[in-house]
């Protein structure tokens, strides 16, 4: 059957239709449109990627589309300007994305059709499950391993659709194209379209053998502003586990290939890992089992599809193909210059891919590594890893020169919420049972955050609990009652690298990131408020979040009035807030004083401190001393997490706060007193709760809570 292709109006390819139909008809790409646009099919002749087009007009709506040379053999399309969709600006948070929705088994089924051979060269195409991206999405270019289909995102389309132009790269399982012709196929596109838009990054993703593809690109074009993120790249393949056996595949017969694809699709990647990929954990046990036994079971017989993807002759030719790419391109990896985000996989039977992320992270000048302990060479198709969300965790995503924290910044989904506080924090959240407390415009206190005003700007100034604690349930919170994202001013250290390392996991920092975190700065103040955003700023900072022993619930804020003028300038609501909980959950045996008497921990601490941005280098007191170190503590039986968000205060319209400064500081001090007065509060209601205890709270959560009020609030 023919190929079902779908335009839209955009700078893309030819489109398939969730790739069912794939091009099997030789020298012809038939094309139906998408969805919204069904109502006309259109007809004209040109030439797509070397071969005859043919479409048939049937309704009006053929005068509006028309196609353009994109060269590099890809057709574009577009529109009148009074007949196109804007494409949405923003996201909301917790926004569908769509990831899980699909697995190894339809990377399978589709490539079954897709890979049937129309004659045809290398070429892009745009997988319709992307859908509409955001207003002024960056380029995304998919470059495969060496399967060469060009399925390799399926995992991932959704979600990196909705905030990129995704296009996927297929070759054809009978194309000889050389490494250097598929270099200059990839970067006649790369300069086409960034002379289209040169001040927007092209994101190049590089799986496996297309790992040597981007780094290639971006060492001839260091000019272009690229961001690479590379997938267990072979640029090692000569040092690869499966080396010694290269020479008996192509001493293999005919008749016993048909078994190779199956050895290879256990060596690749780990099978557990792919068939748990849209398995819900979030039912029972047993049914996650019968699940995942459910997907096995129907992965096998799908395997013979391999021996198709990769018959011999492509593998002997995808074998020297990939000897080539890795010499060529370990031979020009100091001109690189691009930001690379290498992805390493630490049951990689194919690769030593931990240990060459180590050398490239030597070798490149603009480099991260996040390494995935758990998964096979086949990451991007193994459970586990959400592509766009390890692209926002390590700060990667942008669509201009510079990374804009503000505008940039993508909200996170409903998936990376349920993965966040149901399996990553969710036992922390279950031991602390927050409880939230907020205060109406009348004084009158009530549970949940109502009291919080919807509308922005709005200004939270509260507490900073010992590491932090206190953020996951508050954002959880937020996010699940009110659907609004609050954005944290961090600490600078945060976001530089000398917190991680060459061997870092994404972790909890990454996450602060995913959840709205960027560093404290006056640029980044002032544009979160112009933007009316939430924000979350604690006046005490670093020293207040790494207190000392007997210090909790004590205040560390700086002598000016740091915060007041500009919640007026934009006319924020200023919301105080306590918390409490962290003498309830921990222990400190070891602080900041304790730990300088010790002689080599000592000169650690100052080494560090030395080199460690500091935001208030011009300060004096107290809250100026942001040593930063991590305290020895010890787990106590879990206590509980209280919050009180105080009476919101109004600086709309009152100038006072903006030209005096006496009027500043007497809003600073009632804002200080408001935060010292709700954790006096909580501590004194603590006292009266009767399921501060986790015991108590669990046995209620057992027999009396009711399905509304799991936790036990009272």
């Amino acid at each position: 059957m023919a190929s079902m292709l779908t335009f839209r109006a955009s700078p893309c390819l030819w489109r398939s239709s969730k790739f069912r139909h794939g091009p099997s008809y030789p020298g012809r790409i038939h094309t139906s449109l998408s969805d919204a646009e069904s109502s006309a099919v259109l007809s004209a002749d040109s030439d797509v990627n070397g071969a005859p087009y043919v479409v048939k007009e049937i309704e009006k709506m053929v005068s509006s589309i028309t196609p353009v040379d994109g060269g590099n053999g890809n057709l574009k399309y577009k529109k009148r300007e009074e007949e196109l969709v804007v494409n949405p600006e923003k996201l909301e948070p917790l926004w569908e994305d769509g990831f899980g929705s699909a697995s190894m088994k339809d990377y399978l089924d589709i490539a079954k059709d897709l890979i049937k051979s129309d004659g045809g060269p290398p070429r892009w195409f745009c997988p319709v499950e992307c859908g509409r991206p955001l207003k002024d999405s960056p380029l995304l270019l998919f470059l495969p391993g060496i399967d060469g289909v060009g399925l390799g995102l399926i995992m991932h389309h959704s979600p990196l659709g909705r905030v990129f132009e995704v296009r996927c790269m297929h070759i054809p399982t009978q194309d000889r194209t050389s490494f250097e012709g598929l270099v200059d196929f990839v970067e006649q596109t790369v300069r086409q379209e960034h002379a289209s838009s040169p001040d927007k990054p092209i994101y190049l993703v590089g799986d496996s053998f297309g790992g040597c593809l981007a780094l290639t690109i971006a060492a001839r074009n260091p000019t272009v502003d690229l961001v690479l993120i590379l997938a267990n790249p072979t640029t090692p393949v000569e040092r690869s586990q499966l080396q010694p056996l290269f020479p008996l595949l192509e001493a293999l017969p005919d008749e016993l290939h048909i078994a190779v694809p199956y050895l290879l699709s256990f060596v690749m990647g780990e099978p557990v890992k792919m068939a748990m990929a849209n398995v819900n954990t979030r039912v029972p046990p047993a049914q996650v089992l019968r699940d995942l036994s459910a997907n096995l079971t129907g992965l096998l017989p799908r395997l013979s599809v391999l021996s198709d993807i990769i018959p011999k002759d492509t593998l002997l030719w995808k074998l020297k193909l990939l000897k080539s790419a890795a010499a060529y391109t370990n031979a020009r990896l100091r001109r690189v210059k691009a930001q690379v985000l290498i992805l390493a996989s630490g049951k990689d039977n194919l690769l030593p891919s931990g240990e060459e992320a180590k050398r490239l992270s030597s070798v490149l000048k603009d480099c991260t590594v996040r390494n995935f302990k758990e998964n096979g060479h086949t990451l991007l198709l193994e459970d586990g890893i959400n592509l766009l969300t390890v692209i926002k965790g390590t700060e990667m995503y942008r669509r201009s020169k510079r990374i804009n924290y503000v505008t940039d910044f993508l909200p996170p989904s409903r998936s990376e919420f349920n993965h966040a506080f149901q399996q990553i924090n969710g036992f922390f959240n279950v031991c602390t049972s927050p409880v939230m407390l907020s205060t109406l415009s009348d004084g009158t206190i009530v549970h949940g955050l109502a009291g919080v005003p919807s509308e922005g700007p709005v200004l939270l100034v509260g507490y900073h609990m010992l590491l932090g604690m206190e953020l996951g349930p508050m954002i959880e919170a937020f996010l699940s009652e009110k659907r609004i994202m609050v954005r944290g001013l961090a600490h600078p250290e945060l976001f530089t690298a000398t917190l991680s390392d060459s061997s870092s996991e994404f972790s909890y920092l990454d996450y602060t990131k995913v959840f709205g975190a960027l560093p404290v700065t006056g640029r980044n103040f002032f544009k979160l408020l112009k933007e009316k955003s939430h924000v979350l700023l604690y006046p005490g900072g670093a020293r207040e979040a790494l207190h000392r022993k007997g210090e909790a619930y004590k205040l560390f804020w700086p002598e000016e009035p740091e915060f007041v003028r500009m919640a007026a300038q934009f006319g924020a609501t200023i919301v105080p807030f306590g918390a409490v909980g962290e003498d309830d959950v921990t222990q400190m045996l070891l602080d900041y004083d304790d730990l300088m008497r010790i002689p080599l921990v000592n000169d650690y601490l100052k080494q560090t401190s030395q080199q460690m941005t500091r935001v208030r280098a011009d300060k004096n007191g107290e809250a100026a001393n942001e040593d930063l170190f991590m305290p020895v503590i010890a787990p106590k039986a879990p206590g509980r997490f209280y919050y009180h968000f105080g009476k919101p205060i109004e600086t709309r319209g009152k100038k006072e706060y903006l030209n005096d400064k006496d009027n500043a500081m007497e809003l600073y001090m009632r804002v200080k007193m408001e935060v010292e007065w709700s954790m006096a509060y909580l501590l004194k209601k603590r006292e009266e709760d009767p399921f501060t205890g986790i015991i108590d709270r669990t046995v209620y959560r057992a027999f009396s809570a009711p399905p509304h009020n799991p936790s036990g609030v009272s």
